[in-house]
C-alpha cells in the first residue's frame, strides 16, 4: 500500500471505507498519529471524508504515504 523509507504497509479495507478509515489502519500498523499521515497519488492528496471507491482505489494499488 504505502511505504516509509522502503517499508511497505499493507492493510485490508473495504471499498466503502473512507480515506480517514484507511489512515487509521495505517496508523495502527506504523504507530503514527492519524493526524500526521497524508495519503496521495502523484500530486493528488486524498481527502479524509471521500471513499476508496470514489477515488477508484483497488486491491493491490500503491499509494504514497507521507508523515507530517
Amino acid at each position: 500500500m504505502a511505504s516509509r523509507a522502503g517499508e511497505k504497509v499493507k492493510v485490508k479495507c473495504d471499498e466503502d471505507d473512507t480515506i480517514d478509515n484507511l489512515k487509521k489502519l495505517v496508523a495502527a500498523q506504523t504507530r503514527t498519529r492519524v493526524d500526521k499521515i497524508r495519503i496521495q497519488k502523484w500530486y493528488n492528496t486524498y481527502m479524509d471524508y471521500i471513499t476508496l471507491k470514489h477515488y477508484e482505489i483497488h486491491d493491490g494499488m500503491g499509494l504514497e504515504l507521507y508523515y507530517n
